[in-house]
């Protein structure tokens, strides 16, 4: 089979599915924006051939590149993971007749407005939810159905450019944030309070082979906006149990009305006083480095997994359960520079056995800001059998690890 990988190298974690495809059997064409000596040995080796292109996200020239891919040999199929590319892809997929996901399902799982129209004539539970071009139409949803709302672009990525307005003045001030009184168009949600997490799967031909769900400790927006918390989440390796079997029957719901085929999806919920709710789906892999937290906790290799969906139809391996595992990022105190880690080696002496790795940024090293996520600064990720054990864990290295700057 002969598949085109769009941007290979970056973000690093690209190369994970060229590998994987190649392990697979595939015979891998990558189109990226570096050019070819940018690329290491390793990922060559992998790559049957590679096409620069000056954006993955210019749709003419990319479909000028695949037809002439076309021309000299068959090309089985066009594949994305990163959100910002799902569109293009799928709109030069279906230009050039190659299978894949379609421009319809592309667009429901990255517009958030329509998303939410099309689950709700499902009998999908969402919170209520609306496209906005002024500030009138704010004012007008807010009173509808009470503060506190969410404002969000209309094609983000989980809780990227959103703001929580309390009242008219965070109205106000967020309609000036985000342009809006300019006439962009933009979501806006009423706030759902209970739990977060997210619910992710491996799909061939709209049947869930993998399947796995992971839970925020806080919730995003209070994570991302609040330097003091050493934010979490975490894979259980408890999602068979009967208590998980509402939120995994919500999941295929949502793949079968939107009509996902052979994909990653990546799909947010909330549990609280108004039961499960739906939040929103990508029809892509988890960002910051979920799925290596799936493959550590479950012995196995989800990005040959997703090859082998692929390339053959079908899963090769299955999860083992035995753990859960998760990630804490560790905040700087302020920004600057780095100047000192304090508790590494007591965290490393109570819990090194079961520490799957970590990022530090050397001493010097300029701080990310907060809002840049859970890997932007520095983190651990560990795993353990029991799930509550480990967020105990997490829980006691965010108190005890210390990232002073100045």
């Amino acid at each position: 089979m002969h598949v085109l990988f769009v941007e290979p190298a970056f973000p690093l974690y690209q190369r994970q599915f060229v590998r994987g495809l190649h392990e697979a059997g595939a015979r891998v064409t990558g189109i990226g924006e570096r050019p070819l000596d940018a690329l290491d040995s390793e990922l060559k080796h992998w790559l049957y051939k590679y096409e620069q292109v000056s954006s993955v996200c210019n749709e003419p020239e990319m479909t000028r590149i695949v037809k002439a891919i076309q021309a000299a040999e068959k090309v089985d199929r066009i594949e994305a993971t990163i959100e910002a590319h799902i569109m293009p892809t799928a709109r030069v997929r279906e230009a050039c007749g190659i299978p894949g996901t379609t421009v319809k399902t592309s667009y429901l799982c990255r517009d958030k407005p329509s998303m939410k129209e099309a689950l709700r004539k499902a009998g999908i539970p969402c919170a209520q939810s609306a496209a906005i071009a002024s500030a009138k139409e704010a004012y007008e949803f807010a009173r509808s159905v009470g503060y506190p709302v969410i404002l969000k672009p209309r094609d983000g990525a989980g809780a990227s450019g959103a703001a929580r307005v309390a009242n008219d003045a965070e109205m106000a001030q967020a309609i000036r944030e985000i342009y809006l009184d300019r006439g962009r168009s933009v979501a806006i949600e009423e706030f759902i309070e209970g739990h977060e997490g997210f619910f992710d799967t491996l799909t061939i031909g709209g049947e869930v082979v993998h399947e796995f769900v992971t839970h925020y400790f806080p919730n995003v927006l209070e994570a991302m906006r609040t330097r003091w918390i050493s934010p979490q989440f975490i894979a259980s390796n408890r999602l068979m149990q009967p208590s998980y079997d509402e939120l995994r029957d919500l999941g295929r719901r949502v793949i079968k009305a939107l009509d996902i085929e052979t994909s990653a999806t990546h799909m947010e919920w909330f549990f609280g006083p108004k039961g499960l709710k739906f939040s929103e789906i990508g029809c892509r892999p988890p960002g910051v480095g979920a799925w290596d937290l799936y493959c550590a906790a479950n012995d196995f290799d989800l990005y040959r997994e997703w090859a082998f969906a692929i390339v053959h139809g079908r899963p090769d391996q299955r999860p083992s359960r035995q753990y859960s595992a998760g990630i804490i990022a560790l905040r700087p105190s302020q920004d600057g520079h780095v100047r000192e880690y304090r508790g590494l080696e007591e965290i490393d002496r109570r819990f090194g056995a079961w520490k799957i790795d970590q990022h530090l940024p050397p001493v010097g090293s300029r701080t990310a800001p907060v809002e840049g996520g859970y890997m932007a600064n520095a983190w651990m990720r560990f795993k353990h059998p029991d799930f509550d054990e480990l967020r105990r864990m997490l829980d006691t290295v965010g108190q005890t690890v210390k990232v002073i700057a100045e």
